[in-house]
């Protein structure tokens, strides 16, 4: 029996509902990068645009979540972990939306050599939010397996970092890239993949200590 749904199937629907977003959103966000990187802008259009409209449903049914903790009074021991760790984790949707829309604004353009790297890294950076969302259906649902998943995150978070770190080494020391502009262009976008994996690791630090608390 899931720890902190028996007061209400109907918040254990919308917290999935929205941890499937998050899931959801990673799988947009990877095609995305991907149809990027071949050129191919129909899709890469197609991917951002049901990005976007995830975003937006995802706002919505974070603010009915939160709605339903307030106004039915529900765990009102945990309302405020739980909070936290929704809005928290609203977060990684929002960076891996506005990542995205980056790319059609800015449009940089990535040397042919390190598209498997960034494409690794997206993998590396998504695989980091996918666990945090293992992380948060364990804590409602079987907390003693938290912990299994966080270290999970904080693997891929670091493996993202490597590969981040690789490229932009890699791209400040190539002579084919002459212009510092242009390199600091490909770093900013490194960092904006990278920065999927470093949103979900502050959710893990968040759902860490709220795991604890549960435990006691």
């Amino acid at each position: 029996m899931p720890i902190l749904f028996k007061k209400s199937k109907q918040l254990e629907s919308g917290i999935e509902s929205y941890l499937d977003f998050v899931i959801r959103g990673g799988l947009l966000f990877k095609e995305g990068i991907k149809y990027y990187l071949t050129e191919d802008r129909k899709a890469f259009q197609e991917h951002l645009d049901d990005l976007d409209d995830l975003e937006s449903e995802a706002d919505t049914l974070r603010r009915d979540i939160e709605n339903m903790l307030y106004e039915h009074t529900l765990i009102p021991e945990h309302r405020g972990d739980v909070l936290g760790i929704i809005e928290n984790t609203d977060e990684v949707i929002n960076v891996t939306a506005e990542s995205l829309m980056q790319f059609s604004v800015e449009q940089p353009s990535f040397p042919e050599k390190y598209h498997q790297q960034i494409r690794n890294l997206a993998d590396a950076s998504v695989s980091a939010s996918d666990e945090i969302v293992s992380a948060i259906r364990a804590y409602f649902k079987e907390v003693s397996r938290v912990r299994d998943s966080i270290n999970k995150v904080l693997f891929y978070e670091k493996e993202a970092d490597k590969i981040a770190d690789k490229i932009k080494r890699a791209i400040f020391q190539s002579d084919e890239i002459p212009e510092l502009a242009e390199k600091m262009h490909i770093r900013d976008f490194i960092v904006k993949i990278e920065g999927i994996s470093d949103t979900a690791e502050v959710v893990s630090d968040r759902l860490g200590i709220a795991a604890i608390k549960l435990s006691i």
